[in-house]
């Protein structure tokens, strides 16, 4: 068998062998029954939250079990293969058998990485925040571009995409935007990019085409749902309405129907100005249940980002990744040091990369790459 394909199959091996880990493969099939058996149970429903949660977790555990089982047998059997092929002369079985192993090495690494989104929160959607820090116009452009990426991210990952509040700049871009972002995984993906992003280019707003340096901060929390108990005081929060205005300073409702929501005790403020008054209240009053669960979260889980404990100046010092367009191209993750040249690709969305190893750090304190050097 050659050398490369010895490589690959080594990958393959490693990629299922975290899989059956994060399963607990040993032990898998036979808690699959358990939960087969509650699920049978005629008074499981007596209780509607605990029978979600029991279906939900049968779903999840049978997905994974059943994952971790296919992959494992579809690399038996294209190793047999290999070796039939070699053992009859047969060259073009080898060949086949070798390419459907190298598309396996890639659907088992993505696996690995989505094994990892196993956190409390992980599956839930998201709220995603965006503000322009220190630059001015150059930080409202930054704000905006980054608003641009991850809408282009998440439409890639076939999730929907609903801006909940956003704020112009006085010359260009936005000084604020507020997302919610629904699909599977949508927090576990995007948790790792909350933090502050610094951008290097040639300023288009400058006559003399000088160097600029901007900042803007992203901030992730999950959506959670009502059967997560996050209680509110009336008398912890400050309600304000106002009239929202877009772009331009065209008004975009007609009436004071955008609401800002504070939370005394944190000195949080959500904001909604996308819908009726009555919904942008549910709305802000939904971001601010998610946003203090977010807090309660951490400190249960120790969450990566050290700014979610703190959250800086958005400036220098307390950024997570630089984006440079000048005077050489280059996006590096300050935290894992995943680095690459296509910064057009990444400002169109191609993130995962940065998240994959964010996730692998997370859980094992070094990114794959580094992990793969160490066996």
């Amino acid at each position: 068998m050659r050398a490369e394909t010895q490589n690959l199959i080594a990958e393959i091996e490693k990629s299922v062998t975290l899989l059956r880990q994060r399963v607990g493969w040993e032990t898998a099939e036979h808690r699959l029954e358990e939960l087969n058996a509650r699920v049978e149970d005629p008074t499981l429903w007596d209780d509607s939250v605990q029978a979600q949660k029991v279906m939900r977790d049968r779903q999840q555990l049978a997905d994974k079990y059943e994952q971790a089982k296919s992959l494992g047998q579809e690399l038996t059997d294209n190793i047999e293969l290999i070796e039939m092929g070699e053992a009859e002369g047969d060259a073009e079985v080898v060949s086949e058998a070798e390419a459907a192993l190298s598309a396996l090495r890639d659907r088992a690494a993505q696996a690995e990485i989505e094994a990892l989104l196993d956190g409390e929160a992980d599956g839930s959607d998201t709220f995603l925040e965006i503000n322009a820090g220190a630059g001015g116009t150059e930080s409202c452009d930054w704000a905006q571009m980054l608003a641009r990426m991850y809408t282009r991210w998440a439409e890639a990952k076939g999730y929907k995409v609903e801006l909940m509040s956003e704020s112009a700049g006085e010359e260009a871009g936005i000084k604020s935007a507020s997302y919610k972002i629904t699909g599977p995984n949508a927090y576990g993906w995007l948790k790792s990019e909350s933090g502050v992003h610094r951008l290097v280019r040639i300023s288009p707003f400058d006559s003399a085409a000088r160097r600029q340096t901007s900042f803007s901060s992203v901030w992730v929390y999950p959506v959670v749902d009502d059967s997560i108990e996050i209680e509110i005081k009336p008398n912890e929060i400050r309600v304000d309405t106002y009239r929202s205005s877009g772009a331009g300073g065209q008004h975009v409702n007609t009436t004071d129907s955008a609401v800002r929501i504070t939370h005394i005790p944190t000195n949080i403020v959500v904001t909604s100005s996308e819908k009726s008054q009555h919904q942008n209240r549910a709305n802000a009053m939904a971001a601010l249940k998610s946003r203090l669960y977010e807090i309660e979260l951490r400190k249960r889980t120790q969450a990566i980002q050290d700014a979610h404990d703190a959250k800086g100046e958005i400036g220098w010092g307390n950024q997570i990744r630089s984006y440079v367009l000048q005077p050489y191209q280059m996006v590096k993750d300050l935290r894992t040091n995943v680095e690459t040249s296509d910064t057009g690709g990444v400002l169109d969305g191609d993130l995962d990369r940065f998240m994959a190893a964010a996730l692998a750090m997370e859980v094992t304190g070094k990114t794959r790459a580094e992990a793969m050097a160490e066996d």
